[in-house]
This record gives structure tokens, sequence and C-alpha cells, in this order.
């Protein structure tokens, strides 16, 4: 890209941060994401070599841009435009939650009974 500095919200939307420029947008409104410290709007315009926090429940991921794009890309591609400098220790939360969320119960089996709910505590009490 010929430019010098981009957007935060379109930035964050081209190298798949967020789903939609929109929840980017939304994000930037609602403070979850910080350049030095700071809260930045969505039209913040960003620079080679900034690195960005977002915070995503639980985590909050340490992004530093690399380039600059305005064009949505391939997953295989971001690694071109950012680099992830997120602590492991924060990267940690995030796959234990997942183990923690697994309850092997099946999709549209809907609430578990009473005697679902002792089963799956003695089951994580042992």
């Amino acid at each position: 890209m010929a430019s010098n500095s981009i957007r935060i919200d379109k930035w964050l939307w081209a190298v798949r941060v967020f789903k939609t420029r929109s929840l980017a947008s939304e994000a930037c409104r609602k403070g979850r994401v910080e350049i030095n410290g700071m809260s930045v709007k969505p039209s913040r315009e960003i620079k080679v070599n900034e690195v960005i926090q977002v915070r995503k429940t639980p985590v909050n991921y340490q992004l530093k841009v690399i380039a600059l794009t305005e064009k949505r890309m391939g997953a295989k591609l971001v690694s071109e435009y950012m680099e992830d400098i997120t602590p492991a220790e924060n990267l940690e939360v995030l796959e234990m939650q997942k183990l923690m969320s697994w309850s092997g119960r099946s999709k549209g089996q809907g609430r578990p009974t009473k005697k679902d709910r002792r089963d799956i505590d003695q089951l994580f009490d042992d």
C-alpha cells in the first residue's frame, strides 16, 4: 500500500482480528483497543511498528503492525502484515478456558437435569 497510515478499524478487519469492520469500530468505541495505553477511536490512523492492544475476553492481545493494508486477506497472509507479540501466559488463559468449557454434552440436548449436573460436578471434583 502506498500511504503511510490507515484507519485502525479498517486494518483490524483486514488482518482478521475482527470478523467485520463494524465489530472493529465498535471495539474501538468501547475502549477495547489501545495504543500506548490510551483508548483509540475507530478513525485513529496507525503506522508501521506501532503496538496495538486488543481486549477480546479473556485475552489481551498485543499486535505489532508490520505493514499496512486496506483489503481483507486470507489467514495465511496475515503474518506478513502483523506480528502477534501477546505474552504466552495470556494465551494460556485462553487454552484453559477452552478446556474448562468442554462438558461432553451434544448440541441440542438442552439443559442438564439435576442428576446430570451432580454427575458433572462429581467428575470435576475428582
